[in-house]
């Protein structure tokens, strides 16, 4: 069947969709996808997937009203997508903290299903994170304390077809990340690895610094 202008063969389609779905794995269902209805719980989520952090935290790295964030960090905890892991006394209340259940990835046509909003929330916060835990790293020599750290920047120019390849190596790269972390974590448990903090970054977008700058008009001869 042929591909529609600007489109691509739905064949292609579904299979792309499958594997960006496996990739995923069980994180992403119904009820994330209801839990991320709503720009701010995607903000929650992003941060709870990173670190443990308690309604008030998340209020101020947010900058949202504390009811607001108390309200739907209820409601991820009801869609069971974050669980309370303890509580800690702090001026006459209990202050509560969370975590996210599971780890979350959302592929890039799955995250267009969300608004154009809630998408820059959830990609932002990602960036957020990922660029104060660089700066961290950095200050502190952590980064490339080992020699098997990695860091690759490849500025170029793809075609409709090569961003769509793109995405799906990047799907399969994740994938197997996880299966390494999982690897690792049951060797890690049977006290035969030892645990290193680790963060994988992996960011594919439209760059406006590999466009080819206008050329310079040429003066008139007089």
């Amino acid at each position: 069947m042929a591909a529609k202008k600007g489109g691509q063969p739905k064949a292609r389609k579904k299979k792309r969709a499958k594997r960006a779905w496996e990739a995923a794995g069980p994180a992403v269902d119904q009820r994330l996808m209801k839990a991320l209805g709503h720009p701010l719980r995607i903000g929650i989520l992003t941060v709870l997937n990173d670190r443990m952090a308690s309604p008030n935290e998340l209020s101020k790295q947010l900058e949202e009203g504390l009811s607001q964030v108390s309200y739907h960090v209820k409601v991820l905890k009801d869609y069971e997508m974050i669980e309370m892991v303890r509580t800690e006394p702090r001026r006459g209340a209990v202050e509560h903290y969370y975590r996210a259940v599971s780890e979350v990835f959302l592929p890039s046509w799955q995250m267009k299903l969300m608004p154009k909003s809630g998408q820059r929330t959830a990609y932002s916060n990602v960036l957020i994170e990922l660029e104060q835990d660089m700066c961290t790293s950095l200050e502190t020599g952590t980064f490339d304390k080992r020699g098997d750290w990695v860091v690759a920047r490849d500025p170029g120019v793809l075609d409709n077809q090569g961003r769509e390849d793109a995405e799906e190596e990047a799907a399969d790269f994740l994938k197997r990340y996880k299966e390494i972390k999982g690897q690792a974590a049951n060797r890690i448990a049977k006290g035969e690895g030892e645990p290193i903090p680790t963060t994988a970054a992996l960011l594919i977008f439209g760059s406006a610094r590999s466009q080819k700058p206008k050329a310079a008009k040429k003066p008139r001869k007089r």
